[in-house]
């Protein structure tokens, strides 16, 4: 008997231009075999070019400072309650520039995925790319890995070397990075949709 495979429910948590929740959202109309939809949208910037397209887009969206609340649980409890709402199976970080708190991590255990530019546990927090950069590193690249309490410091699920070697600039480093990251991030998404 053939039938569709219900896909998972995914919300992309985002802090800047989006990128890669654009790359996510697409991917779910160009690819039909791939496992996942992008049904919700977070953000703790209201006014970011991801929350923007979130809006265009028509994807339900939770887009409020965590200063409107009275607290990190207040403002997770408020989250949690947008995304049981939306029926969200996994979290997806894209650029979301806060940490995420018990309140979530006890919501979604091994659900809350983030995608990093450097080959973890080397360089660590938001300057990734620059400290490569600056450090002269030979090869850098793009780890997926599941979210702990902590900066970066999850279980890694994947990783994609990029090569320094030949890149003459800290801009054409950031691109390639994102080039990798809007495909391998869907990739690795999909690996543990399917596997879960």
């Amino acid at each position: 008997m053939n039938h569709v495979a219900k896909k998972a429910n995914l919300a992309v948590f985002v802090s800047g231009t989006g990128s890669n929740l654009r790359a996510l959202y697409k991917r779910q109309y160009d690819d039909s075999t791939w496992p996942v939809a992008v049904t919700a949208v977070v953000s703790n910037k209201p006014d970011c070019l991801g929350a923007q397209f979130a809006g265009e887009a028509g994807i339900p969206l939770f887009a409020h400072s965590p200063k409107e609340f009275a607290s990190k649980e207040d403002y997770e409890n408020n989250i949690l309650s947008f995304l049981k709402e939306q029926n969200v199976d996994y979290i997806a970080l894209a650029g979301y520039m806060k940490l995420i708190g018990a309140v979530l991590l006890n919501a979604y255990p091994k659900r809350i995925i983030n995608i990093h530019p450097s080959l973890l546990p080397a360089y660590p927090g938001k300057q990734a790319v620059q400290d490569a950069w600056d450090d002269g590193a030979s090869v850098t690249g793009v780890t997926v890995h599941y979210v702990d309490e902590g900066i970066d410091t999850g279980q890694v699920i994947a990783q994609q070397p990029v090569a320094v070697a030949g890149i003459d600039s800290l801009d054409e480093l950031y691109t390639r990075i994102h080039e990798v990251e809007h495909q391998f991030y869907g990739d690795v998404l999909g690996q543990v949709v399917a596997q879960a």
